[in-house]
């Protein structure tokens, strides 16, 4: 997928690191913030199911629709943000690692869980 093509980008938008990720996104993406758009999670529940994307799964991963319509999650959606700003390439290619990406998705998933559990969303509803 060209760089450029528009990505949907389903994110907690209740959650302020999730806030800030995106308006951090937004700046150093600069031009291309333009073909990034950002849906939470909970105005798009709708929309998501109709994707075969639960609510509750939502919560717990970044989702990335392509303008194709397929749709990406986890660590590899964070790849694929990172792909359209060439400062982070290099990370990008990082955490694609089998190892790297492994271990990436481990604590992430366990990140998010302590979150949501913190904020008295857990399990997700």
């Amino acid at each position: 997928m060209p760089t450029n093509a528009m990505i949907n980008v389903y994110y907690d938008a209740i959650c302020p690191g999730c806030r800030k990720d995106r308006r951090r996104f937004e700046r150093w993406a600069g031009k291309r913030a333009n073909d990034i758009a950002w849906c939470d999670v909970t105005e798009h529940q709708a929309q998501l199911r109709e994707k075969g994307i639960s609510p509750e799964a939502a919560l717990r991963s970044l989702h990335i629709e392509h303008a194709n319509g397929r749709i990406i999650e986890g660590i590899d959606a964070y790849r694929l943000l990172m792909q359209r700003i060439p400062l982070l390439y290099p990370a990008a290619w990082l955490i694609g690692l089998p190892g790297v990406k492994h271990a990436l998705r481990r604590y992430y998933d366990h990140w998010v869980k302590q979150r949501l559990k913190r904020e008295g969303r857990w399990p997700p509803q």
